[in-house]
């Protein structure tokens, strides 16, 4: 930031004179060049600083006070939107209104003490427009204490928080899910559309976490590594991987906005700022979210963007079709995203728990959960239970997968066996001839297959399995089911007839002496030609 002096060059000799007096001080300022230096060497006299400060207004000592908590500088609008600014006066009305003597609010006090500057500063996204203390000043002036920010917002009501959703670690088995589904080429299961989280963003984080490649595919030892670590230490490092990303984007991630033009967001400075915004991390206090959001809103309104961005921004909501530009959108996008990010990601990965009026309802309410100290500290939760249960494999080759299974297992299973959705809470899936020819693409071995089971499986195994597998390895599917047409007559010798006839080329293999198949799509035709030898047949289903 500039220094004192810095800061008085833009300022005519009558501005010099109005400081000056401010602070009590009869100087003999020649000229604006020579008075620059001498006002300044006079401001930053030892203990003066301090003693200006004591003399100001409650309100220019808070201004001063948000100016040393935000290190020195806040975007101008966010410090204009609380604390006013200077009124664009010219010399010549400036002089007669003493706008010094009657400050019309506290940043126009602090202007006419030179403890206020006004300047544009490069950041990520551009020269951007800040209010600033002088550097050299603010070594002299007052720093905050610790527990100068009151929380934000306020406690929950017992209404609000009426239904409560707990977190739980469901992250770590859709994630087990999703890599599976994704290392074996196959969609989500339909049971994705319940799993309460937004793909996408599932997607992105594994990625960001380097389980995923930038094509999508699993990274084969970094998954291994995960899935094989007990589940705390796994959800540990999802959160801490959400918590430093520079890549996982948040607000490109909300459902309904869409993002257009080129534009840079920082979603890891937001999401800092975020956690920084909330209440302290005590599990037993719910917390209102509306409130949160609207004091969010009129205190750190900036914390996410500021000045110009608010326009240069092209976000879209999809659901309408608006174009959400211009501070007036703040609910729709830093709203959006608040709601988003406590609803969901601090959600999903165990750190908060939510509440709503109603079951159905929107959530009101939040607190953090039992995991949060730990998961927010970078250490695994110790409440956690391990991964224990064994898979139950039955007669008719279906595996079970109950809560608690080793996702390691339950990741190499699914590699092998057809998903069968849940049951109860547990995996179900089925071992078949394709789901082998699949996991035989991909370079896996029936052998393994049973291996895996013998090792997580509860005995006994059904005495069918292994022979099946073997059977299978040696011979591949060694029984075919189709589906065929029949056709059924009366008499042998009315068969005889229509295999002589010009039908004997839709016919198939004969089943009997009165039954014989019919070649796809032809029913339609034979029964045409059944009607040129006098046969009328009638069809027992419609084609299809």
């Amino acid at each position: 930031m500039p220094t004192l002096l810095q800061s008085l060059q833009d300022h005519d000799l009558g501005h010099l004179r109005l400081v000056a007096e401010a602070w009590g001080l009869e100087l003999d300022l020649p000229d604006a060049r020579a008075g620059r230096k001498l006002l300044a060497k006079a401001l930053l006299k030892a203990g003066r600083p301090e003693d200006q400060f004591e003399l100001l207004p409650k309100d220019a000592r808070e201004a001063v006070l948000a100016l040393q908590a935000a290190g020195g500088r806040l975007p101008w609008p966010e410090f204009a939107r609380q604390w006013g600014e200077p009124r664009p006066l010219g010399p010549g009305r400036r002089d007669r209104e003493r706008p010094d003597r009657h400050p019309a609010n506290p940043a126009e006090r602090l202007w006419y003490c030179a403890l206020l500057g006004h300047a544009f500063f490069d950041t990520v996204n551009g020269p951007q427009e800040f209010a600033y203390l002088p550097t050299d000043l603010a070594v002299h002036l007052p720093q905050p204490p610790p527990s100068a920010r009151l929380p934000l917002g306020r406690p929950a009501t017992p209404a609000e928080r009426k239904r409560p959703r707990p977190t739980s670690t469901a992250l770590l088995d859709h994630a087990t899910t999703f890599l599976a589904a994704r290392r074996a080429g196959l969609p989500l299961p339909p049971e994705a559309e319940d799993w309460g989280l937004h793909v996408p963003w599932l997607e992105a984080l594994l990625t960001a976490a380097g389980l995923l490649d930038k094509n999508g595919q699993p990274q084969a030892e970094n998954v291994r590594a995960f899935l094989e670590a007990p589940r705390g230490a796994a959800l540990a490092q999802l959160v801490g991987v959400w918590l430093a990303s520079p890549r996982l984007n948040d607000l490109r991630l909300i459902p309904h906005l869409r993002a257009h033009g080129r534009w840079q967001n920082d979603p890891l400075k937001t999401r800092t700022a975020v956690l920084g915004l909330l209440p302290p991390a005590e599990p037993a206090t719910w917390w209102a979210l509306p409130a949160i959001i609207a004091d969010i809103k009129a205190h750190q309104h900036d914390f996410q963007r500021a000045g110009g961005e608010y326009t240069a921004w092209y976000i879209q909501d999809t659901r309408t079709g608006d174009y959400l530009r211009g501070e007036e959108y703040w609910d729709n996008v830093e709203g959006a995203l608040l709601t988003f990010l406590i609803t969901g990601p601090l959600h999903w990965l165990g750190l908060l728990d939510l509440a709503a009026p109603e079951a159905d309802a929107p959530v009101l309410a939040f607190r953090y959960s039992a995991l949060a100290p730990a998961l927010l500290a970078g250490k695994a939760p110790k409440s956690l239970p391990p991964e224990k249960e064994r898979l139950r494999v039955d007669s008719a080759l279906r595996v079970l997968a109950p809560p608690n299974t080793p996702r390691a297992a339950r990741y190499l299973i699914a590699r092998f066996c057809e998903w069968e959705g849940l049951q109860k809470d547990s995996y179900r899936y089925r071992i078949t001839a394709a789901s082998l020819g699949r996991a035989q693409s991909q370079g896996l071995a029936s052998a393994q297959l049973l291996a895996l089971l013998k090792k997580h499986a509860a005995p006994p195994l059904p005495p069918n399995l292994a022979p099946a597998l073997a059977g299978w390895e040696e011979h591949g599917p060694q029984a075919h089911l189709e589906s065929v047409v029949v056709l059924r007559v009366n008499h042998p010798d009315l068969l005889a007839q229509v295999r002589a006839s010009r039908a004997a080329r839709f016919l198939g293999a004969p089943l009997s002496p009165t039954s014989i198949t019919i070649q796809p799509g032809a029913r339609q035709k034979v029964l045409e030609i059944l009607a040129e030898l006098g046969i009328l047949g009638q069809l027992d289903e419609p084609e299809p």
